[in-house]
């Protein structure tokens, strides 16, 4: 009888799978933590996906009802799906990975990430393809994301030196620079969370010069993975022995981690 009673179990494990995972798409979007996992260009897709799943899994649980109400509880249940696990272990694997969905929020990647992906090899590169691409006409307007475009499509730093810049990013250390620098970085989804990649500019802080009033280049001074808003003009560095463009700060100030940390 006990075993009776789980197989008549099994497909109602798929509904409950199936309309999880619904629940748990629409939650990311009610919550605006779908940023943090697709690009909104798929939002809409996304969307509709939940509701679909939702609406399947309503569907699939009225059939199993009209099935049972038809065949009587002593008659064997619906035949299952074929699947490589045992009856019910997908299912069920998927239900615990959706109720995992429900129960942690997921978060922006940081700045080990970052460095992982290969962040000091993007300094002045971009996988971002510059098809549509036209230059603010003032280069304190630009964003981070703009200045690595300009250098895509011209790289030469020295064509920059003088001009202003006024960009936000997390602060990330990577081990090849001095105190003095940190690399302003930003994320850039083309799809989703699993293709994110890092972007890049380095940012000399002045070494307690009265002028900017900016404090002595120190680590503890701007925590790795802050978010701030650096003020500058561009200059050339030399940097692990490769000529870059960089930010000379004047003014830096932290600024709260957007709602949407990725770029495109």
């Amino acid at each position: 009888m006990a075993r009776l009673s789980f197989r008549s179990f099994l497909p109602w494990l798929d509904v409950l799978a199936i309309a999880a995972w619904g629940i748990v798409l629409l939650k990311f979007w009610l919550t605006g933590q779908l940023f943090l996992l697709i690009h909104p260009n798929y939002n809409w897709l996304t969307i509709a996906a939940a509701f679909t799943l939702l609406l399947v899994s309503g569907l699939k649980a009225f059939f199993i009802w009209r099935a049972s109400q038809r065949l009587g509880r002593q008659s064997s249940p619906p035949m299952q799906h074929v699947s490589l696990f045992p009856p019910g272990w997908g299912s069920a694997l998927m239900l615990g990975m959706a109720i995992a969905g429900l129960v942690f929020t997921p978060q922006a990647f940081a700045s080990q990430t970052a460095l992982d992906r290969g962040l000091t090899d993007t300094l002045t590169s971009t996988r971002v393809n510059p098809q549509a691409f036209r230059s603010s006409t003032r280069s304190e307007d630009k964003n981070l994301i703009d200045w690595i475009r300009s250098l895509q499509v011209y790289p030469e730093p020295d064509a920059y030196t003088g001009q202003k810049a006024k960009v936000q990013g997390f602060v990330v250390y990577p081990p090849n620079l001095s105190e003095q620098y940190f690399l302003l970085t930003r994320f850039v989804i083309t799809c989703c969370a699993a293709d994110v990649y890092p972007i890049s500019l380095p940012v000399k802080l002045a070494g307690g010069d009265s002028k900017t009033g900016l404090p002595a280049a120190n680590r503890q001074t701007y925590a790795a993975d802050s978010w701030v808003e650096v003020e500058g003009q561009m200059i050339t560095e030399t940097l692990d022995g490769r000529r870059q463009l960089t930010i000379q700060a004047t003014a830096l100030k932290p600024v709260p981690t957007p709602k949407n940390p990725y770029d495109y």
